[in-house]
């Protein structure tokens, strides 16, 4: 298939800006929806939590690589739900996947068996090349999990002394807001006010009190020759997402699998962002030629229409945990499951890994062709990239600054560390869109210098509260 032509049929007739949608509900879809992108901001902000600064944009209605509000304003979605939707919004096997499943059963617990998860469990290991799962239903759950795997492995195992199993990860990494995730998170926006933090997990060598450093296997090397028989595990991203897609060297997770195997450690390598097919592989780490003793999945592996998650492992390590020990009441849900096994399903029959590879590659070159000196690095791989723009060029405006800008031309992306914006779009983009974002960018740099204070409080103050 050729990646101009749409990967999938999850797209309708648009007039006026938006999609033509029907509904099979006896009651007024009016009540569950918000009428104008100022009542959703301002109701927000008034009854609920602010743990979230989002770009002053109202999703409605979606569909492929499209976003609507509820003015029926049309966008590109270049953040992909941070790479839940890669096979575009509302997908329409997926969403007929949860259709009918609905209809059918939707939750048995694990107390009993139901007829889909083993399904599932056999698709989902045969497809990654592992031999068992372990469900669970966020990617930080599926992160707790494979933590705690980890240290049963090294007690029972590795005969690693009670409770002096350590857990170790790498500075600017993000595995989620959980407490274990968080002990793991050098971010001082995750971890202030909330400690005291779990012990033996995190990045903090302790040889040098520092934290390890992505990208470099000889920070390991130091805590490993000294501490490896007290290491169960380390845990990594082969792309560092949140940092701001951080790519390694080629050679860096190569070292690292041969350091944990050297020491008997296990490699964890958390793919909820990176994995199924954003980065032009099937699993990112496959890029570096390595295979983890642990992989961690999520976001994608349900196409964003239902929350599923995932822990792949081999049988010698997935069994040291016993019935009774860990689990999760929606975890293997029948729902889920077959969600995610359509999901998957799509992925593969849509070619969507090639099609990541080739776009990636045409997108990047894209962007190189602006050659504006906003731009000062653009990197990634697939169609999972970051340009970080350089302020003092910028004529006082923000990377954030340039997404309100990148908003009123119709394409989404949000920043990530104050200047780096990540650029993340459903795989099932076109050729033609990919140019079209192209030409976005190119807009939105030359408007820059000109859109004045006061033009970017109107784009951003959008409801009452402010």
């Amino acid at each position: 298939m050729s990646p101009s032509k749409s990967a999938s049929t999850n797209t309708t007739p648009v007039q006026n800006g938006t999609k033509s949608t029907s509904t099979n509900s006896s009651h007024s879809s009016n009540s569950y929806h918000a009428s104008s992108t100022r009542q959703a901001i301002d109701l927000e902000h008034k009854h609920a939590a602010h743990n979230y600064h989002p770009l002053p944009i109202v999703f409605s209605k979606a569909n492929g690589v499209h976003v609507w509000d509820p003015e029926g304003k049309q966008y590109l979605d270049f953040l992909s739900a941070y790479s839940a939707v890669n096979q575009g919004h509302c997908h329409p096997k997926i969403v007929g996947a949860l259709i009918d499943q609905a209809q059918r059963l939707t939750l048995s617990s694990r107390a009993f068996y139901n007829d889909v998860f083993p399904m599932f469990s056999k698709f989902v290991t045969e497809y990654f090349g592992y031999d068992m799962v372990l469900p669970m239903n966020t990617g930080a759950e599926a992160v707790e999990t494979a933590i705690k795997l980890a240290r049963k492995w090294g007690y029972k195992v590795k005969k690693i002394p009670q409770n002096e199993a350590i857990v170790l990860g790498v500075a600017e990494n993000f595995h989620g807001r959980t407490f274990s995730a968080v002990s793991m998170s050098t971010d001082p926006d995750c971890r202030e006010n909330y400690g005291p933090y779990i012990p033996g997990i995190g990045p903090i060598s302790p040889v040098s009190g520092k934290a390890l450093r992505f990208n470099h296997a000889e920070d390991l090397e130091e805590v490993l020759n000294a501490h490896g028989d007290k290491v169960a595990a380390f845990l990594v991203e082969p792309i560092q997402g949140e940092a701001g897609i951080v790519v390694p060297h080629d050679d860096y997770l190569k070292k690292v699998r041969e350091l944990c195997t050297k020491h008997n450690v296990l490699l964890i390598c958390d793919e909820i962002q990176t994995g199924i097919a954003r980065t032009g592989k099937l699993l990112c780490y496959e890029h570096f030629d390595i295979k983890p003793d642990i992989v961690t999945l999520g976001k994608a592996i349900s196409g964003g229409v239902y929350p599923v998650s995932a822990v792949l492992a081999n049988k010698d390590i997935m069994l040291c945990i016993e019935a009774g020990t860990h689990g999760s009441t929606y975890g293997g849900n029948p729902l889920g499951c077959a969600v995610a096994l359509a999901a998957l399903e799509v992925v593969r029959d849509e070619k969507l890994t090639e099609r990541a590879q080739v776009l990636g590659e045409r997108f990047r070159a894209g962007l190189k062709s602006l050659n504006h000196p906003a731009i000062s690095i653009i990197r990634g791989k697939g169609l999972l990239n970051a340009v970080v723009i350089d302020e003092s060029k910028t004529h006082g405006k923000t990377a954030w600054h340039l997404c309100l800008i990148l908003k009123s031309l119709g394409l989404l992306a949000k920043p990530t560390h104050q200047n780096i914006i990540r650029l993340a779009p459903p795989l099932v983009i076109t050729e033609e869109q990919i140019d079209q974002s192209i030409e976005i960018f190119r807009q939105a740099l030359e408007a820059l210098p000109k859109w004045t204070k006061e033009m970017l409080d109107a784009e951003e103050h959008v409801g009452d509260h402010h």
